[in-house]
C-alpha cells in the first residue's frame, strides 16, 4: 500500500472543489467562534471580580494536618499567635507627649474590628506588691503620666517581666506595639488592615519613630504585595514579549491579534477556577498566569508554523488551514496530554495550593489545545487570505542553529551520547546538595524592607516567630499545683536557653509575680510556692485578664507561648524535636501536651512538600509514559522519547545543588512542570520522524526532514517561552525568580537534548535497520 503525506494528499486535490462549508457557513462559524470567546472571556472577567486572595500559612497544609487540629481546639479558647509588630525608636520615647500618642494610637487600634488584642506598655498589666496583697493595674496609666517621677517609667517598663523582649527592649530604647488580629481569611484584607494601621502611626504623629513592622500577617501582606505587583508587571511584560517574537517570526498582524486574543481567553477562563471551586489565589497560584501565558503562545506558535508551511506551497485559505491541521493537530493533542500529566501529577501532592495549581493548569492546558487547534480554524479561514511571508527573516538563524546540532548528532552519535552521558554523571553530582529548607522571609531578597525589619525586630525585642505547648491535666494531674507550675516553669527554662528561643510566657509568670508581689515584691519570692492553697488563694483573687491568654478559665488547659527567632522549616522541626524529648522525659503523664502554632504548622508543611515532590516527579514520569506508549504502541519509541526528558530533571536539580536553591514552595513544582512541557517538543520531532519512516524515507532522510520543519518550530518556541521566562529573574519575590531561573534550565536542556541527543539516539536505533532493508 502506498502512504501518501498530508501535503501529496492536498496537492493532488487541489483543483478539486473540496471545501469545509459554504462561504455562508464560514461567516457563521467564525462569528460564531469569535462570539463564544467574547462571553466566555466576559464571563471569567466578571467571575475573576470575586477572587480570594489568601496566602496565609493554614493555606499551605491541609485541614485535618494534626497541626491545624490541635491549633483550631486551641483558638477556640486562646489568642491567635499571628500578629503584626509596630517599633518604635527615637529621642523621648518615655515623654509624656509620645507615650500620650502610642495610648491614643493603641486605642484607636483596638477599635477595629477585624483586632482581636493589642498588647502595648498602655494595656499590659502590671502585678504590683501591696501591704495586704497584690495590685493588678496597668503597666503604665496613660490617664495620669504625671504621678511617675522622672526615669520612673522607663524603670517600671524595664523592670517587668512580661514587657521584657516583648514591649520593651533590654536596654529600653525602643518600644512595640503586639496587634493580634482576629482570623481573616483573605490576604487583600490584612493588607489594608496592615495599610490602615500605618496610617494610623502617621495620624499620632508617630511616623518618624516607627523604625520597622514585623510579624507573621506581616509577611504574608508583604508576599501578597509582591505576588500582585509581579503579575502586574510582568504578565503583560511576558505577553508583549511572545506578541513582539511572534511578529518577527511571522510578519502577520492576524497572529499577534489572534495570540492576543487568546491569552486572555485562556489566563482569565482558568483564574476563573478558583472562584467557581471556592479555592484561594495565593503565591503558589501567581505561577499560573506567566505559565500559561507562555505555553499558549508555544502553541501558537506550533499552529502559525504549520500554517506558513503549507501557505508556500501555495494552498488556498481552507485547504492551507486543513493541511497545517492534518500536520500538527494528532502531535499536539498528545503534546497538550503529556503536559496536561505533568501538571496533574501535582494533584498527588498534600500542599492544597500546589494540587489545585497543578489540576488548574491542566484544564487551561487543555482549553489551550481547544482553542487553538479546533477553534481558531474557523476564523482564520474567513479572514486570513493573503499568503504568509515567505521572504528570508530571522527564522534562518534558527534553521542554522538546528541544523548545527542535529546533524552533529546523526554523524558522531556514539561521540555525542557518551559526551552526554557523561556530563549529566558530572552535573548530577550537585543534587546530593540540595537542601529541602522553606524560609518564608528568605523569599524576599536580603534588601527587601520586610526581611531587615524582621530582623531588625528579632535584633532588638524577640523572635517574631511562635512556637506554644498545650498542656491539660492527665487523669490525676492538677495544672495549678506546685509540682505542675514547676514543670512548667523548668521547661521555660529549658526552652529559653535553646538558641532559637528568645521569650517564654506561662501561667508559671503569672503565679510567681503574684507570689512576689503578696510578698511586699520582694524578689525573692519570684517562686513557685509550695503551698497548693496559696496558689488556689492567688488565681481566685486575680481580677486581671491577661493570666487568661494562658489558662482557660476552668484551669482545664494551658499554654506556653515561645517566641523563636528562626523561620527556616528544618530549624524549627529540629526545635521541635529537642522540645519532645525534653517533654517526654521530664513532663511524663502527669500532664497531657502537644506543640502548636503557626511554625508547627509551617514545618509540617516541609515534610508534606518533600513527599509531594517524590510522588509528583514518578507521577509525571509515569503518565508521560503510559502516554507514550499509547501514542507510539511501542515499548522501545516510548523509552527513546523519555530519555530527553528525564535527564533535564536531573539538570534542574543539579542548577539547584550547585547554585544552594533550596526545594521549597517555589522550588517544588519546578521539576514536574518542566518534563511536561518539555516533552512537548519531542513529540512532535517524533512523530514527524515516524511518519516519514513509515512512508518510506530511511532514517537519515526523515531526520532531515523532521528537523527541518518542526527543529524550527520547537527551537522558536523554546527560545520564546525561555525569553518568556528568563524576564522573571527581575522580579523582587524569589520564588519568581527561581521559578524562571529553573524552568528556563530544563526547557533548554530539554531542547539540546531534542536538538543533539535524540537524533543520535534515533539513528543508532534506526539507521542500521533501514540500511539493512535498503
Amino acid at each position: 500500500m502506498q502512504h501518501k503525506s498530508p501535503e501529496q494528499d492536498l496537492n493532488a486535490t487541489s483543483g478539486q472543489p473540496k471545501s469545509i462549508g459554504s462561504q455562508g457557513n464560514k461567516s457563521v462559524k467564525s462569528y460564531a467562534v469569535i462570539l463564544f470567546l467574547v462571553l466566555l472571556t466576559t464571563v471569567s472577567l466578571i467571575l475573576n471580580l470575586s477572587l480570594t486572595l489568601n496566602n496565609s500559612p493554614r493555606v499551605y497544609i491541609p485541614p485535618d494536618a494534626p497541626a491545624v487540629l490541635i491549633d483550631d481546639k486551641l483558638r477556640e479558647g486562646f489568642p491567635s499567635d499571628q500578629g503584626i509588630v509596630l517599633l518604635f525608636e527615637g529621642q523621648g520615647l518615655y515623654q509624656p507627649e509620645f507615650i500620650a500618642a502610642l495610648s491614643a494610637l493603641t486605642d484607636q487600634i483596638i477599635s477595629i474590628p477585624q483586632i482581636e488584642k493589642v498588647v502595648s506598655i498602655t494595656t499590659q498589666e502590671h502585678i504590683s506588691g501591696t501591704s495586704d496583697g497584690f495590685l493588678i493595674e496597668p503597666l503604665v496609666d496613660a490617664g495620669d503620666l504625671r504621678k511617675y517621677l522622672p526615669g520612673e517609667l522607663k524603670r517600671r517598663i524595664l523592670s517587668d517581666r512580661f514587657a521584657n523582649r516583648l514591649l520593651v527592649s533590654p536596654d529600653g530604647s525602643a518600644l512595640a506595639i503586639a496587634i493580634l488580629p482576629v482570623p481573616i481569611d483573605n490576604s487583600l484584607e490584612r493588607l489594608a488592615l496592615q495599610d490602615y494601621i500605618i496610617d494610623l502611626v502617621k495620624q499620632n504623629d508617630l511616623g518618624d519613630y516607627l523604625s520597622a513592622v514585623a510579624g507573621q500577617i506581616t509577611t504574608d501582606v508583604e508576599q501578597t504585595r509582591a505576588s500582585i505587583k509581579e503579575n502586574i508587571v510582568f504578565i503583560p511584560a511576558i505577553a508583549l514579549i511572545g506578541l513582539g517574537l511572534i511578529w518577527i517570526l511571522f510578519h502577520r498582524v492576524l497572529a499577534v491579534s489572534i495570540s492576543l486574543l487568546v491569552l486572555g481567553i485562556v489566563i482569565n477562563s482558568t483564574i476563573a477556577l478558583y472562584v467557581l471551586f471556592d479555592q484561594p489565589f495565593n503565591m503558589i497560584s501567581s505561577i499560573l498566569p506567566p505559565m500559561l501565558s507562555a505555553l499558549t503562545l508555544a502553541a501558537l506558535i506550533h499552529f502559525f508554523n504549520a500554517i506558513m508551511y503549507a501557505s508556500k506551497r501555495g494552498l488556498d485559505p481552507e485547504r492551507r488551514i486543513s493541511a497545517a491541521l492534518r500536520e500538527i493537530r494528532r502531535p499536539a493533542l498528545y503534546t497538550a496530554l503529556t503536559t496536561m500529566a505533568g501538571f496533574m501529577s501535582l494533584s498527588l501532592s498534600s500542599i492544597p495550593p500546589i494540587r489545585m495549581l497543578g489540576l488548574f493548569t491542566a484544564v487551561g492546558v487543555g482549553l489551550i489545545y481547544i482553542v487553538v487547534y479546533h477553534l481558531l480554524q474557523h476564523i482564520f479561514i474567513r479572514f486570513d487570505h493573503k499568503p504568509w511571508p515567505s521572504k528570508p527573516t530571522r527564522k534562518d538563524r534558527l534553521d542554522g542553529i538546528v541544523a548545527i546540532l542535529f546533524k552533529c548528532g546523526v554523524r558522531r552519535p556514539v561521540l555525542v551520547i557518551s559526551v552526554t552521558a557523561a556530563l549529566v554523571a558530572i552535573f548530577s553530582s550537585n543534587i546530593g546538595k540540595i537542601e529541602a529548607e522553606t524560609n518564608l522571609l528568605k523569599f524576599f531578597f536580603p534588601e527587601h524592607k520586610t526581611r531587615i525589619a524582621t530582623e531588625h525586630v528579632q535584633r532588638t525585642m524577640a523572635g517574631t516567630s511562635s512556637l506554644e505547648v498545650v498542656l491539660s491535666p492527665g487523669e490525676r494531674g492538677d495544672l495549678i499545683s506546685p509540682e505542675s507550675l514547676k514543670q512548667i516553669r523548668n521547661f521555660q527554662t529549658w526552652a529559653t536557653s535553646q538558641d532559637e528561643v528568645d521569650k517564654s510566657i506561662s501561667i508559671a509568670d503569672f503565679v510567681e509575680e503574684m507570689h512576689r508581689g503578696f510578698n511586699a515584691g520582694n524578689l525573692a519570692y519570684s517562686r513557685i510556692p509550695d503551698n497548693p492553697d496559696l496558689i488556689r488563694q492567688y488565681v481566685f483573687v486575680y481580677d486581671g485578664e491577661d493570666l487568661y491568654d494562658f489558662v482557660d478559665q476552668e484551669f482545664s488547659t494551658t499554654r506556653i507561648s515561645l517566641n523563636v527567632n528562626v523561620h527556616g522549616a528544618n530549624e524549627i522541626s529540629d526545635l521541635m524535636s529537642r522540645m519532645r524529648n525534653y517533654l517526654a522525659e521530664n513532663i511524663g503523664d502527669s500532664l497531657e501536651w502537644d506543640i502548636a502554632g503557626i511554625s508547627r504548622m509551617f514545618a509540617d508543611e516541609e515534610d508534606l512538600l518533600i513527599a509531594g515532590q517524590l510522588k509528583s516527579i514518578l507521577g509525571a514520569i509515569g503518565l508521560i509514559f503510559i502516554l507514550m506508549l499509547v501514542l507510539w504502541r511501542s515499548w522501545k519509541d516510548a523509552l527513546i522519547c523519555m530519555i530527553p526528558n528525564v535527564a533535564p530533571i536531573l539538570l534542574i536539580f543539579s542548577a539547584m545543588g550547585a547554585f544552594g536553591i533550596s526545594l521549597d514552595f517555589g522550588t517544588a513544582m519546578i521539576a514536574s512542570v518542566a518534563v511536561g512541557i518539555a516533552v512537548d517538543d519531542t513529540i512532535h520531532v517524533y512523530h514527524g520522524f515516524i511518519y516519514r519512516l513509515r512512508i518510506g524515507a530511511d532514517a537519515t532522510t526523515a531526520l532531515v526532514r523532521t528537523y527541518r520543519q518542526a527543529g524550527r518550530a520547537i527551537t522558536a518556541t523554546t527560545v520564546i517561552l525561555c525569553t518568556q521566562f528568563l524576564i522573571l529573574l527581575a522580579a523582587d519575590f524569589v520564588p519568581i525568580t527561581y521559578f524562571g531561573l529553573l524552568t528556563c534550565v530544563g526547557l533548554l536542556a530539554a531542547l539540546l537534548f531534542d536538538l543533539l541527543l535524540l537524533p543520535a539516539v534515533l539513528i543508532l536505533v534506526y539507521g542500521k535497520r533501514k540500511r539493512h532493508h535498503a
